[in-house]
C-alpha cells in the first residue's frame, strides 16, 4: 500500500514549548510588503436605515460615517496597544470604504499596508470593526436593535501565505 504522508495540522503560534503565552518572534522573518483588508456589516433596523438614508448619514452626534472612519484609523494605528502579542507596526497606508449592502445594512471596509516582517491582518480586523462600533454609538439614540457583524478577513497578501482578495480600497 502507498500511504500518502499525512500534512501535520497547524499549530498555533503564540504558545511556547511549555504552552504559555508568547510573543512569536519576527525577527528572523524577511521585511516584505503586506497588505490586508477586512469587512465588517453594520445591519440596521428598516425604520432606521430609512432614517439615515435621509438624514445623508448624519445624526445628532454629527457625521456617522465620517467619525467611523476617523475612529477606525485609530484603531488601526493602536492595535498593537488592544490586541496582547500583536507588534506594534509602521502602517504605511489605512483605506476605509464604507457603503450600503442592501436597504438596512452598511459594508465597512478597511485594507492596511506595510512593510514589515510580519502581517496587518490584526490592524484591519481591529479597523473594521472599531468603525462599526462607532456607527453604532452614533445610531444607538436610534435604536439599540442594531447588529454589528460579521466581521472577517476578506484577504492579505505578503508573508508566507497569501489568502482572498486585497483590492478594495486600495489603501
Amino acid at each position: 500500500m502507498n500511504a500518502k504522508p499525512t500534512k501535520a495540522a497547524p499549530a498555533l503560534t503564540h504558545l511556547d514549548r511549555a504552552g504559555r503565552p508568547a510573543m512569536v518572534d519576527v525577527g528572523a522573518k524577511p521585511v516584505t510588503a503586506r497588505a490586508a483588508l477586512a469587512r465588517c456589516r453594520v445591519r440596521f433596523p428598516a425604520a432606521v436605515a430609512a432614517q439615515l438614508r435621509a438624514s445623508g448619514m448624519s445624526s445628532k452626534k454629527g457625521a456617522v460615517i465620517d467619525t467611523a472612519i476617523v475612529a477606525g484609523t485609530m484603531a488601526v494605528k493602536r492595535t498593537h496597544e488592544l490586541i496582547p502579542f500583536c507588534h506594534p507596526l509602521p502602517i504605511d497606508g489605512c483605506r476605509f470604504a464604507v457603503d450600503w449592502d442592501g436597504e438596512n445594512a452598511l459594508s465597512i471596509e478597511c485594507e492596511v499596508r506595510t512593510v514589515h516582517r510580519t502581517g496587518v491582518e490584526m490592524e484591519a480586523l481591529t479597523g473594521a470593526t472599531v468603525a462599526a462600533l462607532t456607527v453604532y454609538d452614533m445610531c444607538k439614540a436610534l435604536s439599540h436593535a442594531i447588529v454589528i457583524g460579521p466581521a472577517k478577513l476578506v484577504g492579505k497578501r505578503g508573508g508566507k501565505r497569501d489568502f482572498g482578495a486585497v483590492a478594495g480600497t486600495g489603501a
